[in-house]
């Protein structure tokens, strides 16, 4: 499979230098978080199912924020946002998600669900380990999806909820149009067994393909891209990411433990909490027409705002814009008033 140039941002528009990028992670907590460094300093949490692996910062009184990060990606896709955040007086966490990284089931018989439902109830399962209350939560991909079923199931625990590449929509899944329908082929893929198979054996060679076509060319290098899915390498990144999949749509089982979760995640009609939405206009897998017209749904304040010439991958692609938006995001609504 063909590389990408090596053009991966490491200079910010604003014209900073890179080391000084890195002097910010440093006196933050984040040192070695830089792309294709390999000295994190990773935390360990554990929950009733779980062992999970997360990065943390910033004043321990300060107004939490918990980072969730996508498919196929991981905690460092928050590399060049969390700093700042911490510096504006936030206590950040950022997990890695079941079947990342170096978070891991503690039972070999616990079901290694895919569902949302369930990655909620990781997120809840930590926030309360490390007592966190009430919480803001920014999401990317799935931690998008994650992100809004706490909005709109739990909004006495959520201050307020940034949701990145991703749109809200009420309900079961809806067939979509079929644009949105090709652009989601290897989901139907990974529902049969060849796609199946194809992603057991060739699971790093798979996602690279992804992210080498969910956004303009040219945005990322051969040394990011290993350096994150060295991430894939759990043993369970498999399990979780075909079961995640295929229980979207109906071709899979839940897992009967996150039963009443889900319901409520089907059964939520709004969300009320003050909403942020940031979208590229380029994302070539959630189309951005997706995140389109859902002010309905949102009963406090709600924001989209697209990116112009960014694709799937904003956290990466375009992390001086994100970070601006959810700074003012943040300041706004994060700290901890009661939902709107």
């Amino acid at each position: 499979m063909p590389s990408e140039p090596a053009a991966l941002r490491l200079v910010p528009s604003n014209g900073r230098e890179p080391e000084l990028r890195e002097q910010s992670r440093r006196q933050q907590g984040w040192a070695g978080v830089e792309i294709g460094v390999e000295s994190m300093e990773v935390s360990f949490c554990d929950t009733s199912l779980l062992r999970i692996a997360y990065l943390s910062g910033g004043p321990e009184d300060g107004p939490p924020v918990l980072f969730l990060h996508g498919w196929p990606d991981d905690a460092t896709t928050f590399a060049d946002i969390v700093p700042s955040v911490q510096a504006d007086g936030f206590r950040t966490v950022t997990p890695w998600l079941r079947g990342f990284g170096k978070t891991i089931f503690r039972s070999n018989e616990t079901m290694r669900s895919g569902e949302i439902a369930a990655m909620a109830q990781d997120t809840i399962d930590l926030a309360d380990a490390l007592g966190l209350g009430r919480f803001a939560v920014v999401g990317h991909d799935w931690g998008a999806r994650i992100a809004y079923l706490l909005a709109s199931v739990l909004p006495e625990r959520i201050t307020c909820c940034a949701a990145l590449s991703l749109g809200w929509q009420p309900g079961l899944p809806a067939t979509p149009h079929l644009e949105q329908a090709m652009a989601f082929w290897y989901q139907w893929f990974m529902a049969t067994r060849p796609g199946e198979e194809a992603v057991r054996e060739h699971g790093r060679a798979f996602a690279r393909f992804l992210w080498d076509t969910w956004s303009p060319a040219g945005w990322f290098d051969d040394e990011s891209f290993n350096s994150v899915a060295k991430s894939f390498e759990n043993p369970d990144w498999v399990d979780v990411t075909l079961h995640s999949y295929r229980v979207r749509w109906d071709e899979a089982k839940p897992d009967p433990c996150y039963a009443e979760l889900a319901r409520k995640q089907i059964s939520a009609n709004t969300i009320a909490v003050p909403t942020l939405t940031l979208h590229g206009d380029e994302d070539r897998v959630v189309l951005a027409t997706s995140s389109e017209a859902k002010g309905r749904y949102f009963s406090a304040s709600y924001d989209r705002r697209l990116l112009a010439g960014i694709g799937h991958f904003p956290t990466r692609e375009a992390p001086e814009q994100v970070l601006e938006a959810i700074r003012e995001f943040l300041a706004a609504f994060a700290q901890g008033n009661a939902p709107a």
